[in-house]
């Protein structure tokens, strides 16, 4: 089983607003680039997204990315999370800590 490279797809949404599409593998090979991609937005956002929609893996060094992410950019809302992956941040304390977003947040919000 071959691991899937990691894409990093760089979206401003509006002032204030970028959103990190990912896609591939987030772990310890790949976790250096997540952090070199929001690094090089430091100061060009308010808000970060990073959509995890298209992550078919992540491992603790994933985790550990997203963690140096939130604390560099002072808070982080994650979209696309996968039960497994939201599993893990639960597990590991981190759903209580990173902004989950979650389809049904909005089926609530709007209904």
């Amino acid at each position: 089983m071959s691991a899937q490279l990691l894409s990093i797809e760089v979206t401003r949404l509006d002032a204030g607003r970028v959103r990190l599409r990912l896609s591939g593998d987030l772990d310890y090979d790949s976790a250096p680039e997540l952090i070199a991609a929001a690094d090089e937005l430091r100061g060009d956002h308010q808000q970060l997204l990073i959509d995890l929609t298209g992550v078919s893996f992540c491992d603790s060094s994933g985790l550990s990315a997203l963690l140096v992410v939130h604390r560099a950019a002072g808070a982080i809302r994650l979209t696309g999370v996968s039960r497994i992956l939201q599993r893990m941040l639960d597990r590991t304390g981190l759903a209580e800590l990173l902004a989950v977003e979650h389809a049904d947040d909005d089926v609530r919000a709007t209904g």
